[in-house]
């Protein structure tokens, strides 16, 4: 059980300004790897993925004004193997959280991928992700 887990996929934060902040990773040593946008009825969520430190930073820049202060991790996510059977076996164990009914589906967002997600008891997001 629970063996398509492949490792920690990202960590999400939420910036103002998509180019200031990727200039900064870039400065302290993170290298661009993607950018992408995905378009949302209020207007283009902008996207970068950043490698930094062994680990990927995804960049997101909302169409709104997000709150910056303590706590601009909105998520994690975690690499799957295949999506369908973790996120069976996370239900079959009784978590029942997972947000909207069914898996997401993004053929164009970093060259495709699915992704669901789920919350965990404080309410934190967890991203179960697999790239197509």
């Amino acid at each position: 059980m629970f063996n398509h887990y492949k490792g920690i996929g990202h960590i999400a934060v939420y910036t103002a300004d998509m180019d200031t902040s990727i200039s900064f990773y870039e400065k302290i040593g993170g290298k661009l790897e993607k950018r992408d946008g995905v378009a949302t009825p209020e207007g283009e969520k902008k996207l970068a993925l950043v490698a930094f430190g062994g680990f990927v930073v995804e960049l997101i820049q909302a169409p709104t004004t997000m709150p910056m202060k303590e706590g601009n991790i909105p998520h994690f996510a975690v690499h799957v193997d295949d999506l369908d059977a973790a996120a069976a076996e996370i239900q079959a164990v009784g978590v029942n959280t997972f947000i909207g009914a069914e898996k997401k589906v993004l053929p164009n967002t970093f060259g495709g991928l699915q992704n669901w997600f789920f919350t965990g008891p404080s309410g934190e997001q967890i991203e179960l992700l697999q790239m197509l």
